[in-house]
């Protein structure tokens, strides 16, 4: 019993790395990654269980403690990546600017195929995000558009996105964010204008996934992330 505990939480160990390695790398898709992910929780909590109760039956603790480390260190991966999505609403678009968002232009032929369309989602949406994360909006700074355009640019660069237009004179910037367990690639456009009050300038941004209903927080995580390096001292 605490030999099988073992073998089936070093197996979803192995399905942990494995599921969405391989979807990052185009060995499957992204749905047979989320089945192997799911897999190997299972697999971890029958493991954690068969060694707990081996353990106690027959005091071979070693080997039954190495299957329960095992095990819940396996759980507590996806775990944790769930319980930080508390309270996240089933939508994958996030704008600072909900009424009139900024639209994709430079991007859109690499979003051929999605199952997303490069649209913003509409209404219901809006009042979504409103609900969910009200501190998401348009930023205002100091300077000149041109000042804001470059430091903005260089933030994009800097958090490694990849970069896929820089129009200054549309003041528009797109580019492309790869998720770091699947590979998602989420696609990102920055307007950057004229403030309503003198001598400023607002600052919107966009967030969509590529695929999938909800994105779990992803998006609201990556505008705030933006936003903040924007706000901060340079």
């Amino acid at each position: 019993m605490i030999k099988v505990g073992l073998v089936l939480t070093l197996i979803g160990g192995v399905l942990l790395l494995a599921g969405p390695l391989g979807s990052r790398s185009g060995l499957w898709p992204f749905t047979i990654g989320l089945l192997m992910l799911a897999t190997s929780v299972l697999l971890a909590l029958v493991g954690v269980s068969l060694s707990l109760v081996g353990g106690i039956k027959t005091g071979q603790w070693a080997v039954a403690g190495a299957g329960i480390v095992l095990g819940l260190a396996v759980v507590s991966v996806p775990g944790t990546f769930i319980l930080s999505a508390r309270g996240a609403p089933p939508i994958h678009d996030i704008t600072t600017d909900p009424d009139n968002p900024p639209t994709f232009v430079a991007i859109l032929p690499r979003r051929a195929g999605a199952v997303n369309p490069p649209e913003y989602a509409g209404s219901e949406a809006a009042a979504q995000q409103r609900r969910a994360y009200p501190d998401i909006q348009p930023l205002v700074l100091s300077g000149t558009t041109a000042d804001v355009f470059d430091r903005t640019l260089a933030v994009v660069q800097d958090l490694g996105w990849d970069l896929v237009a820089g129009d200054r004179d549309a003041g528009r910037i797109e580019a492309v964010d790869t998720t770091f367990w699947f590979g998602f690639k989420d696609d990102v456009v920055i307007r950057i204008g004229p403030a309503a009050s003198d001598r400023r300038v607002r600052v919107d941004v966009r967030s969509k996934s590529r695929v999938g209903v909800g994105d779990v927080g992803t998006n609201a995580r990556r505008v705030r992330t933006l936003l903040a390096r924007l706000q901060s001292p340079s």
